[in-house]
Formats: C-alpha cells, sequence, structure tokens
C-alpha cells in the first residue's frame, strides 16, 4: 500500500549523557523520553522540529574502554552529577578532559546537570560548586530531578539549541565552536 505524502526528513542531534554511576543519567534520560525507550525522539525546539539520539552511558569504570567510542559519536554532552555524591562532582573533570581529548574539539557543546535536587538534605555539592564547574566548561548549569521532572526538558533542550548554534556556524571539521 502506498505511502501517503512524503515524511520529510528531520534533523538529527546526537547527545550523549556521560557522569559517574549511580547519579541518575538513565533517570534523567527516562524521565525526559516520556517512559518510553526509545532511541530516537522527535522534539520541537523554539518551533522546529528534529530528532533526538540520546545515548545514556554507563559510568561504571568497567565500561571505561568502551567510552572513547561513544564520544566520537556525540555533538553534545549533557554531563551530570548527582548534588548527593561528591565523589561524582569531581569525577565530571575527568570525564569532560576525556571527551575533549577524543573529540579534539575543545568547542562542542556541554550542559552541565546536577542532579538529585529533589534530596536537598543530602546535599553534598552546593549550587557554587556547580555553577563553578560549568563556568570551567564553558557550559550552562542546572539543577534537575528526574523524580520531580525539574529542569530534565530545559537541560535537553538547552544543549540542542548549543548543537544546533555550533551546526549554524558552519562547525566544519577543524574549525571550533564557541559559545558565550
Amino acid at each position: 500500500m502506498p505511502r501517503r505524502g512524503k515524511k520529510k526528513d528531520l534533523p538529527l542531534h546526537k547527545i550523549i549523557v556521560v557522569g559517574a554511576g549511580g547519579v541518575g543519567k538513565s533517570a534523567l534520560t527516562l524521565q525526559f523520553m516520556y517512559g518510553d525507550f526509545v532511541e530516537e525522539k522527535k522534539i520541537t525546539v523554539d518551533g522546529e522540529e528534529m530528532q533526538l539520539d540520546i545515548l545514556d552511558t554507563a559510568g561504571q569504570e568497567e565500561y571505561a574502554a568502551m567510552r572513547d567510542n561513544y564520544y566520537r559519536t556525540g555533538e553534545g554532552f549533557l554531563c551530570v552529577y548527582s548534588i548527593t555524591i561528591e565523589d561524582s562532582y569531581r569525577l565530571l573533570t575527568n570525564f569532560h578532559e576525556q571527551i575533549l581529548r577524543v573529540t579534539e574539539n575543545d568547542g562542542i557543546p556541554f550542559v552541565v546537570a546536577g542532579n538529585k535536587a529533589d534530596l536537598e538534605d543530602k546535599r553534598q555539592v552546593t549550587k557554587q560548586q556547580g555553577q563553578e564547574l560549568a563556568q570551567k566548561f564553558n557550559a550552562p548549569f542546572l539543577e534537575t530531578s528526574a523524580k520531580k521532572n525539574t529542569n530534565v526538558t530545559e537541560a535537553f533542550f538547552e544543549l540542542v539549541r548549543r548543537i544546533k548554534a555550533c551546526k549554524s556556524v558552519g562547525n566544519e571539521e577543524g574549525k571550533k565552536c564557541i559559545l558565550q
């Protein structure tokens, strides 16, 4: 049976979610995807329809050897730590450095998310520390809660905006995209 009308090809943006084990990367991704496990999601950001390919990486050390391969495919990175686990905050610098080394692109888009903001009574990382880390990464900062759906969509949409901005300035091989 013939299909009615040709489905238009939507732009595809590849997001990699990184961070230590147990920080809520999967919970954030699933919350954003509305509880459905699909690898690609159609969304509308700033009036433009597009698809997202989101890779939720394993943060455990036994998967470290596979990370380089993941990182090479990413167009933007959501860097997640838990506000309740200080070590997860410190480890983000290692993830960031590894991404920069592998991609050889110091202008690749990042967003920093301090997750589990609903657990204020167990906080080990201050909001100011998160903001300082994001500033070091030249990235926006949001505190998120996958449980309460706080700033989840905003974190992903902000990363998409940064990816689109880099693509629109012609971030071809050898060029860097610097976002202020």
